[in-house]
């Protein structure tokens, strides 16, 4: 079906028109066997012959142009910030599209020819470049560049992070018993499970690597009694994480510094350690380094918690068929979410655990967990829309919502996955100090 609003079309607006409809189809099919609806900037109106699941808005006639010459994931991202297309409805369905246009650009025919068609539309209609951020400068895992990574993602600014994170400002993986959960109860659930699997005791010491804004320590001292410290690279969490502390009178129980994992003294060892959402950002190079200070920093018989997002495969997905992985040209994630983030197999993870030392105890998946977050995430910053733009501006809504909607399908579908590994740090005579099965975690 096609409704155009307008009565009449100028000559060229007629032939983009007909360059992009035509395109359109190539790529993904008759209109009226599409998953999706099309609105172009002239109000002409394509519809499915069912309830479409979204409506792709293109709103100049060069969008297309630009969202996929060259194509790769950082155009399609910088064609959305810019608004040169939009999506109203459900963006994580969108996302899909991109295994469409994965499977259509195998044909080298097809993409000779729908290279020619695209440079038929006007390159020149779009207000500028996004808006992106500074490129990060030094040495590639650095003190100094790491932090500088950090602060470019956390920055942002609290009262942004707040509007759709739960109550306690958790920005990881929550835990769901049923899927029906809200964020809150699911975070709080998350929380717990961690403090469980460490089977923390009043009057133990905690180290929080990576520590946000100071959930994870506040709960460990407020529930289980611990003295706990967290350390994060960006001053703002602290600023925020320390106000809390004293707000639930805690603070005789626990801390929280502006610090690399490296820099911690030498004298510095405690009964349990944990990192959660925080060692995607060391970098590959560095994960020896990381694993072997988190083995000093570990008590003989204590143990260790790391949580984090791995790659689930080495097959070719839809973005990887464009691009080189997690290129810093040509990756959106790279150039306007986690700048030096690496994402490695749970096979390394283990490997390079237990080359540093530790024991293997436990590992459980969460994939699932992280799509049902993230979509609770997106449907809260969406509501706050208005809200969001004003704080952080209209790219950084884009950003997120675009991203954290790529991230659920990136979950759901099994590219991605998160994973919670419990290790242990066995003392002189090879015993941990574990119970024979998991019935103290999971049967409360």
């Amino acid at each position: 079906m096609i409704v155009s609003t307008t009565p009449t079309l100028t000559t060229k607006t007629a032939a983009d028109q007909g360059v992009t409809l035509a395109l359109l189809g190539d790529l993904f099919g008759p209109a009226s066997e599409r998953p999706f609806a099309l609105r172009l900037w002239d109000g002409t109106v394509e519809g499915p012959d069912h309830e479409p699941r979204f409506t792709l808005v293109l709103n100049r006639p060069g969008a297309l142009r630009r969202m996929l010459l060259p194509p790769t994931d950082l155009a399609l991202g910088e064609a959305y910030l810019r608004d040169d297309f939009d999506v109203e409805g459900d963006l994580e369905r969108a996302t899909e599209l991109s295994d469409v246009l994965a499977a259509r650009l195998r044909s080298p025919a097809l993409l000779a020819r729908l290279a020619r068609r695209l440079r038929k539309l006007p390159a020149d209609d779009a207000p500028g470049k996004a808006g992106a951020p500074g490129r990060l400068r030094g040495r590639l895992h650095s003190r100094k560049r790491d932090a500088a990574a950090v602060r470019s993602h956390y920055d942002v600014g609290n009262e942004f992070y707040a509007l759709w994170l739960d109550e306690r400002m958790v920005y990881s993986c929550a835990y769901f018993e049923t899927g029906e959960e809200d964020i809150h109860a699911a975070q709080e659930a998350k929380l717990d499970l961690i403090c469980r699997k460490l089977r923390l005791a009043p009057g133990e010491s905690l180290l929080d690597i990576g520590c946000g804004w100071g959930s994870l320590v506040l709960h460990a001292a407020g529930r289980y009694g611990v003295r706990a410290t967290g350390i994060t690279l960006s001053e703002r969490q602290a600023t925020l994480a320390r106000a809390r502390i004293a707000e639930a009178g805690l603070a005789d129980r626990c801390r929280v510094e502006v610090r690399d994992y490296r820099d911690l003294p030498r004298e510095a060892v405690f009964d349990k350690v944990v990192s959660v959402g925080m060692f995607e950002h060391v970098g590959r190079a560095r994960l020896p380094t990381y694993f072997s200070q988190a083995y000093r920093l570990t008590h003989p018989g204590g143990l260790f918690l790391n949580h984090g997002i791995v790659t689930l495969s080495s097959r070719p997905t839809p973005l990887r068929m464009l691009e080189r992985p997690l290129s810093r040209r040509t990756s959106f994630i790279q150039r306007y979410v986690f700048p030096d983030g690496e994402l490695v197999p749970p096979a390394d993870v283990l490997r390079l655990a237990e080359a540093a030392g530790f024991e293997t105890r436990d590992l459980e998946s969460l994939r699932e967990h992280y799509a049902l977050t993230l979509r609770r995430w997106v449907e809260r910053l969406e509501e706050h829309y208005v809200e969001a733009a004003r704080m952080a501006g209209e790219t950084t809504y884009r950003v997120w919502r675009l991203y954290m909607s790529g991230s659920a399908r990136a979950f759901a579908t099994a590219r991605i996955g998160v994973i919670q590994t419990l290790f242990s740090r066995n003392d002189g005579a090879g015993l941990g100090k574990l119970p024979l099965t998991r019935n103290d975690v999971y049967q409360l």
